[in-house]
């Protein structure tokens, strides 16, 4: 267990509150065992209205024709469309739905995403288990919730000392185009010193042994996605 909340606290918890036998939850993942395994936990706890897609559209369909759910469990990465995609689409049909999302994804620049778009809670699918109880009850009591891992990684994405600053972003993208310091000063109308320490910025905060590694791991954390 991930967290200091046992089976039987939970069940007396959810027991004593009779709004839980009555929430509506929908889960989106395109793995059948994810699915009847989220379904099986929020039963264990007695959420007995559950459905399941395995898909965007499954979900769309049953949503237009005038369903909607108090809860929606969804992974990012799903058969026909864009997780993010699919935030926006169950917040256009329901503006005051709370979204959980399941995901392997630890990048920085993917919880940023999750952020932006006001996410109730994160869960790595590493830790589902009880988390997914647990981040129901505080969201009911108003709380967003994100597990464990979750939390340092958030930490580290807003460390403003641990990500490249605006400027070193530029010189990234300089570098990513193949383009030298000197080169990249006469773009920037910055000294060769100032690109030097710019570099040498990004290949600390990165961890970065060569530019051929810079770039690769600046993708990885999505510092250069759409350049």
């Amino acid at each position: 267990m991930h967290y200091e909340f046992s089976k039987l606290q939970i069940k007396i918890q959810m027991a004593e509150n009779p709004v839980s036998s009555q929430i509506k939850i929908a889960v989106v993942d395109d793995h059948d065992l994810v699915r009847v395994g989220t379904e099986k936990i929020l039963n264990d706890y007695g959420i007995s209205h559950v459905e399941k897609f395995g898909s965007c559209s499954a979900l769309m369909t049953r949503m237009d024709e005038g369903n909607s759910f108090d809860f929606y469990i969804i992974d990012l990465e799903l058969p026909d469309i864009d997780g993010f995609e699919l935030i926006e689409m169950i917040r256009a049909r329901n503006p005051v739905a709370r979204i959980i999302v399941i995901t392997v994804h630890d990048e920085i620049w993917t919880l940023r995403k999750l952020l932006l778009h006001d996410v109730n809670a994160i869960i790595y699918k590493s830790y589902l288990g009880n988390e997914i109880v647990k981040a129901i009850e505080e969201i009911l009591n108003g709380n967003n919730y994100y597990c464990e891992e979750v939390n340092k990684d958030i930490d580290r994405a807003l460390d403003s000392s641990s990500h490249p600053s605006a400027r070193e972003l530029e010189v990234l993208y300089e570098i990513a185009k193949g383009k030298t310091s000197k080169e990249i000063a006469a773009s920037m109308f910055v000294s060769d010193n100032t690109v030097e320490a710019h570099r040498k910025a990004l290949f600390s905060k990165l961890g970065a042994s060569n530019v051929a590694d810079l770039i690769v791991k600046s993708i990885a954390k999505g510092y250069l996605n759409g350049k």
